[in-house]
């Protein structure tokens, strides 16, 4: 299957599951320091969904409005990636997620969902699932096996590679080239000692998305 990997995912390496929300920009950042990782590192990224929405349901902090129409909006991106995956599978999400980060998160097009589909050659009525509940149920789920993960305190991404799963990593602008690989090497490594569970520095102001994804 498909996944945010680039051509270092060979056999033999490793598969991590990288679960996103589209609408997070650290979670992009994320996705572009796994793809350097995956050119450097024998490592296979597939993608998984899950939803700040859900995550944030119940709580102070639900940024839905009463009418549930701002919410709609922020969950418009997720369910657009679930009807993608659904229809067409993982290498339809990969170049779609590739192409929704792009309008969202470098040009600002919060409603260019139709426009990143047919980037990634795909039928722009596909958003029109965007809208609906068709496929909230699959990203429950999704999100429900991420949380089993880590835990409901946290947001995306999270990252697992077999038993070893974390939240993060939170950095801006992503690393490139290898040292994209020594983050991996290291954020692995912190992730597997039994007891470990955080660490903490302040952030940069605002993200650095770096250059648009060529």
């Amino acid at each position: 299957m498909g996944g945010v990997a680039g051509s270092g995912a060979s056999g033999g390496g490793v598969t991590a599951d990288f679960w996103c929300d589209p609408v997070c920009p650290y979670t992009w950042i994320a996705a572009q320091w796994l793809r350097e990782v995956a050119l450097v590192r024998p490592v296979r990224v597939r993608l998984r969904l899950m939803s700040l929405q859900v995550l944030n349901e119940g709580r102070e902090v639900d940024p839905e409005d009463p009418d549930g129409e701002w919410g709609a909006y922020l969950r418009a991106p997720v369910r657009a990636c679930a009807a993608v995956e659904q229809r067409y599978g993982q290498g339809a999400l990969d170049r779609f997620y590739r192409a929704l980060g792009v309008r969202l998160h470098h040009r600002g097009e919060w409603d260019g969902i139709e426009r990143a589909l047919s980037d990634a050659g795909l039928p722009r009525d596909v958003a029109a699932a965007a809208w609906t509940t068709e496929y909230d149920a699959v990203i429950r789920a999704s999100h429900a096996r991420a949380v089993a993960l880590v835990g409901e305190d946290v947001g995306t991404p999270v990252v697992a590679v077999g038993p070893v799963a974390f939240f993060g990593p939170v950095v801006s602008p992503a690393p490139r080239g290898e040292a994209a690989g020594q983050l991996w090497d290291g954020a692995l490594m912190t992730a597997s000692v039994p007891g470990f569970y955080e660490l903490r520095r302040p952030a940069a102001a605002e993200p650095d998305f770096g250059p648009e994804p060529g």
